[in-house]
């Protein structure tokens, strides 16, 4: 009985082990195979020089990293160490033959990383840098080409950030709801704070610091004035306190009436005396809590938020305002300019640009204009927001959004790197040719020092953060994006899944593929051929491109396709809304002739005649039902190649990615079938041959109503 309950005891140990539920994300640090000398050497005879609360944490992570690599504590070797942390000042440059001129440009967050050799010809790995916080990017940089297998190259490896404030978003709610939520509840458990410090706020420090994100800001952009009082802001200061020592500061939303709801101002008027002063009050509030706060995220006249139209003021009237206040401590003002009228004047494509352009250079220094990628809201695709091309005298910050309102919610898998690169590798020609929108984002194309990227989260309470193991690839990706935007989405795919899962190719290699490709397979399925924002109403899960009427016609689907007997799309050129007017001449030629424009932005730009031939020399009818059918095909066919890879990564992960998967494909067909019954009824033409018929009637789609979607 013994051996019986001991071998039992074993079985249940060894299933436990291997058991992953993801929380580790891409810090898995899995056991190596045949490790090299200098990987064993590294952790067998180190030293970190100094000592403060981000060296600490350096020297946890290497026992972590040595734990899960060779399953044995690491050694601190003080006389002849192997692996050398260190800030450029505590080394001596002339024993390494450093070449000071390589290291001067590192900067505040930079580091590098080189084997050196010293004058008694041993050979030591330095990782130096002119902070804590470099040696902590640099040290994280280095274990993760440790799990990768890959080498240091002779040249060494010399980074900085190429952005300076890159920061996450969180629409997170006081009450723990999120606004486009889709993994659990916020994180931040308000009612335990200050009191209680829950380790996952530690986890959550540590892994952006990993992939170099430098800030967080914690509510939702459509605010609540409660944050700004002193029982949250004692909260704010707990979770700045935990963060700081992973190079990370905090930021809040302010909700513009503030003045009003919690100040007891009868106006917040950004001109008024009394409001300034409230402000600046407020502002010295905060920032004796938070010594190092960074500042403020607005979103004002848009979808019901206050803000200076309230008064007759321009967006540069609030945000100098704040800036003002913010300025004496060092702060910045992130002014969201996702701004359009709520009387629907105008293609709402056009006002955001409308709105800021005539403002570019009224702007106070430290304040920088938040941009969405594109000029609608987060679509799968969109061109580029004209304000990238149109406001060289203000910084401009992209917005990306990573949790996945429009794509699909949790259960769809689409990496959106490519996304991201394919907007960043747009060029605006605001400086003729070359000039993409990388360049303005990293402040070199116009010479700005304030730099910024935001990305809207995907993070919530559930085991794995995101929902969907896929979805922290995106996590994973922005990070790196806003610290070079001229990463490739390739390398970022291939990193994430080395570090997530496996360093095997039979696995990464057919994986990567899938991730590169899962984007475009998305649009395919959802909104080919340049169509948008056709999404069920409200929760923006399924389709919906009947969605018509109510309050507001920029929040219905029929808006935005305009299809009729006549044709599909939304005319945006001189002869419709002339929205493409907003771009750079060379855009208006080439995107202005239907025959010309890139096919995958034709019907956002065009409305287009259901028999006209596209470049492949068929009508649009067939080739609009023909991508909706290639979207199909390629989930399905995910499905089957990652039915193929278990037994190449743990069990439990390949389980619930296979379970979401499915129902990946199952509602790619759901979008097919609703959006061809829905835009033939216009067309009259049959479906052509090769793409599936539907299963039910345009009246089943219609009234299918999926109850309690999340983060609405």
């Amino acid at each position: 009985m013994k051996i019986l309950f001991f071998s039992l005891l074993l079985i249940i140990s060894t299933t436990v082990t291997n058991a992953n539920d993801g929380y580790k994300l891409w810090l898995q640090y899995n056991q190596l195979e045949n490790p090299s000398e200098w990987q064993k050497d590294c952790f067998e005879q180190y030293k970190i020089n100094g000592s403060s609360s981000t060296l600490d944490i350096i020297d946890d992570e290497i026992q972590k990293a040595s734990m899960g690599f060779f399953q044995k504590v690491a050694n601190q070797e003080q006389n002849n160490p192997k692996l050398i942390i260190s800030k450029i000042s505590d080394l001596d440059l002339k024993k390494f033959k450093l070449d000071a001129t390589k290291i001067t440009d590192l900067g505040s967050e930079g580091f590098f990383i080189q084997e050196l050799v010293t004058d008694s010809q041993d050979k030591t790995t330095i990782v130096a840098a002119n902070t804590d916080i470099g040696l902590l990017y640099g040290t994280f940089h280095l274990l993760q080409k440790i799990q990768k297998n890959e080498w240091i190259p002779i040249e060494g490896i010399f980074q900085s950030p190429k952005t300076q404030h890159r920061l996450l978003n969180h629409w997170d709610n006081l009450d723990r709801t999120v606004e486009r939520g889709y993994s659990g509840f916020s994180i931040w458990n308000w009612h335990r704070l200050p009191r209680h410090i829950d380790q996952q706020y530690i986890d959550y420090a540590r892994a952006n610091a990993s992939i170099g994100i430098n800030g967080t800001v914690l509510t939702n952009v459509n605010a609540n004035s409660l944050v700004l009082t002193p029982e949250y802001l004692e909260k704010v200061k707990a979770l700045a306190d935990t963060f700081r020592p992973y190079g990370i500061k905090v930021y809040l939303t302010a909700r513009f009436s503030s003045p009003i709801e919690i100040g007891g101002i009868k106006t917040a008027d950004p001109l008024d005396k009394e409001v300034q002063n409230w402000w600046n009050k407020k502002a010295k509030e905060v920032y004796e809590y938070i010594p190092d706060f960074g500042g403020f995220v607005v979103k004002a006249d848009s979808e019901g938020q206050p803000g200076p139209h309230n008064y007759g003021r321009t967006q540069a009237d609030g945000a100098n305002m704040l800036a003002d206040a913010v300025a004496p401590f060092g702060g910045i003002v992130m002014w969201r300019a996702f701004v359009y009228s709520e009387k629907t004047p105008d293609d709402r494509h056009k006002q955001a640009f409308n709105e800021f352009k005539p403002l570019d250079g009224t702007f106070r220094e430290n304040v920088i204009v938040q941009v969405k990628n594109g000029a609608i809201d987060f679509q799968p695709r969109e061109p580029f927001h004209p304000l990238f091309g149109a406001m060289p005298k203000t910084p401009l910050m992209m917005e990306f959004q990573i949790t996945q309102e429009y794509l699909g919610h949790d259960t769809h898998l689409a990496f959106l790197a490519p996304m991201y690169e394919e907007v960043l590798k747009e060029d605006t020609y605001v400086n003729g040719e070359g000039s993409e929108v990388a360049k303005t984002v990293d402040g070199s194309l116009h010479s700005h020092k304030l730099t910024a990227m935001a990305g809207v989260a995907n993070i919530g309470t559930d085991r794995n953060w995101t929902g969907h193991h896929f979805h922290q690839a995106n996590w994973f990706a922005y990070g790196k994006l806003a610290w070079d935007p001229y990463e490739t989405s390739e390398n970022i795919a291939e990193d994430w899944l080395k570090l997530t899962f496996t360093n095997n190719p039979d696995f990464v290699d057919p994986v990567k593929e899938i991730m590169l490709d899962s984007r475009e397979m998305v649009v395919n399925y959802m909104t080919p051929l340049g169509l948008h924002h056709i999404m069920a109403e409200s929760h923006h899960y399924g389709p919906g491109p009947w969605v018509t009427g109510g309050s507001r016609a920029d929040w219905t689907a029929t808006y935005y396709h305009q299809a009729d007997e006549n044709g599909i799309g939304f005319d945006r050129t001189s002869t419709g809304s002339n929205a493409l007017g907003q771009y750079a001449e060379e855009i208006q030629t080439k995107w202005g002739d239907v025959n010309s424009i890139p096919e995958e932005h034709l019907l956002w730009f065009h409305h287009v005649s259901w028999d006209h031939q596209l470049q492949n020399g068929d009508n649009l009818w067939n080739n609009l039902a023909k991508y909706y059918q290639k979207g199909v095909e390629e989930a399905r066919k995910n499905v089957k190649i990652w039915e193929s890879l278990k037994g190449k990564i743990d069990d439990d992960r390949h389980q619930h990615v296979l379970s979401f998967m499915t129902i990946q494909a199952e509602e790619a067909e759901w979008w097919r079938d609703a959006c061809l019954l829905y835009f033939g009824q216009f067309s009259k033409m049959p479906i052509p041959e090769g793409v599936e018929k539907p299963k039910y009637d345009l009246e089943h789609y219609m009234n299918y109503n999926p109850k309690n979607v999340p983060g609405i």
